[in-house]
């Protein structure tokens, strides 16, 4: 049986909340290929973005990478800045987690703009990348900018009754306060 790419993107992340990695990755990969022979550019997005995280939980960073930059370059030519805000932010992640401190920075600079500017933005996908974005200024040494942003995430998450995320956004300032 031929499944769809939406099926098979579908059929990627169900596996993937299931636990089954290497049938999503398959599921995935398929869905790459049959968006690459129809041509459709935003499934192709979608698949990619998919199979980066695959990647990434498979902990093949530099494939994730590969996967997320192109997803990233599909998504600045369609119109849905928050599909693009959110794909971005998957990949500064990634370089972010990789010490590619000074790659992921102005991507964390852009997804912050996107969603500060959008009416339309999740709280918690804003919160998400301000978390992100406050990890890395603290990796590179600006302890007062971290500290600012794990102020506003942690505003964020209590805001959304995210508890993981207030707690860690606390830890993160009494150890950004005792340093």
């Amino acid at each position: 049986m031929r499944y769809t790419p939406n099926e098979l993107i579908a059929m990627g992340y169900q596996a993937r909340r299931e636990g089954r990695l290497i049938d999503a990755l398959q599921s995935f990969q398929e869905a790459v290929a049959l968006c690459r022979e129809a041509d459709d550019r935003s499934l192709l997005a979608s698949s990619l973005a998919g199979l980066g995280q695959i990647e990434r939980d498979l902990k093949n960073n530099l494939a994730a990478i590969l996967h997320y930059k192109e997803a990233v370059e599909l998504c600045r030519h369609a119109a849905d800045p928050l599909r693009l805000a959110h794909t971005i932010r998957h990949l500064a992640d990634i370089l972010r987690e990789e010490g590619s401190i000074e790659k992921a920075r102005p991507l964390y600079e852009e997804v912050l703009e996107i969603y500060r500017r959008h009416q339309k933005t999740r709280t918690l996908d804003l919160a998400n990348a301000i978390r992100g974005f406050a990890l890395l200024q603290a990796a590179a040494g600006e302890k007062e900018q971290a500290m600012h942003l794990w102020q506003e995430a942690r505003t964020l998450y209590e805001s959304l009754n995210v508890q993981p995320g207030v707690q860690e956004s606390e830890a993160q300032i009494a150890r950004l306060t005792a340093a």
